[in-house]
């Protein structure tokens, strides 16, 4: 079974203004970097409208679509903008996480990476924000308990930024369990170690110039053992690669080769708990030839483990 990439060209229409950091380049950097890998392409559906509501009321589902301009711009808030292509790449990003889940429990792929624009994770239940619409890895996690019947989900997000939305939508969920490390203090300035949810949040916050030792230890002491005690059934990671040293909005200060070491390790986990089933999606990374080298490190290692 070959990994599965999940991507579209309608999210190559969602224009953010001149100077965005989550620009339409980040999609080519990303694709760019994973076209000589063996993946089955997989071209993302539209999120149902039932999947969305299982994260999100139908009052901000309802907002987001009236809020979708007819031209130029429309900005949510000064960091959140919509264009006349975004509400179609919102829904095609938010269907790539439940095509994904769908692939990998039916056993059509052996793991799944969803590489679609807007992200997800700072989306929060009524609230667009931080470049995102929906909670992307949210909904897929809620579409995998309830359509196929699994009573354990665990999300890792090792994006640099705290995953604010995703903690949101399933911080009151205990068959989700959310672990988040994140550059700290930093946008959003959520994600405190004190934050636990039902006891299914656990945040680790690093401070500004964390390397690979700090990073790999953390790691290997809190997330590592509290998902493999968690024994999830299908194991979900929001990667973000703005901890890469080289992006210009934070300053973690990690490698490519640690977002392989992370992406090695939680398959490992996934092989003990749930028969390998991972699914990865998008998030943050704001260099394009770091986002390029940091999501080819990770999906190389999901095609070599899905093999």
């Amino acid at each position: 079974m070959a990994t599965a990439l999940i991507t579209h060209d309608a999210c190559y229409d969602h224009v953010t203004p001149p100077g965005h950091p989550e620009q339409v380049a980040r999609l080519d950097a990303v694709l760019g970097a994973l076209a000589d890998l063996d993946l089955n392409r997989v071209k993302a559906p539209l999120v149902a409208e039932d999947d969305l509501l299982r994260a999100h009321p139908k009052a901000h589902v309802d907002a987001i679509r009236r809020a979708a301009p007819e031209s130029g711009w429309r900005s949510l808030d000064a960091d959140t903008h919509m264009s006349v292509g975004t509400l179609q790449a919102a829904f095609r990003a938010a269907g790539a996480g439940v095509r994904a889940v769908d692939m990998v429990m039916a056993g059509d792929a052996a793991n799944a990476f969803a590489a679609t624009r807007p992200p997800g994770h700072h989306a929060e239940r009524e609230t667009a924000m931080g470049f995102c619409f929906f909670g992307n890895i949210a909904i897929a996690a809620k579409y995998a308990l309830d359509h196929h019947g699994l009573d354990r989900v665990a999300i890792v997000d090792f994006d640099v930024h705290h995953g604010n939305g995703t903690q949101d939508l399933v911080e009151d969920d205990p068959r989700i369990l959310f672990c988040s490390t994140h550059q700290s203090p930093l946008y959003p300035g959520t994600g405190a170690a004190h934050e636990t949810g039902v006891g299914n949040v656990l945040n680790v916050p690093l401070p500004d110039g964390t390397g690979s030792d700090v990073f790999r230890a953390a790691m290997e002491k809190q997330v590592f053992p509290r998902v493999a005690a968690f024994s999830p059934q299908l194991l979900l990671i929001s990667a973000g690669f703005d901890a890469h040293e080289d992006d210009p909005l934070a300053g973690m200060k990690l490698r490519s080769a640690d977002f392989a070491w992370v992406t090695a390790r939680l398959c490992d986990i996934a092989d003990e708990h749930c028969g390998g089933r991972v699914v990865s999606m998008l998030e943050g990374g704001y260099d394009l030839r770091a986002l390029g080298d940091a999501a080819r490190a990770h999906v190389a290692v999901l095609e070599e483990r899905g093999r």
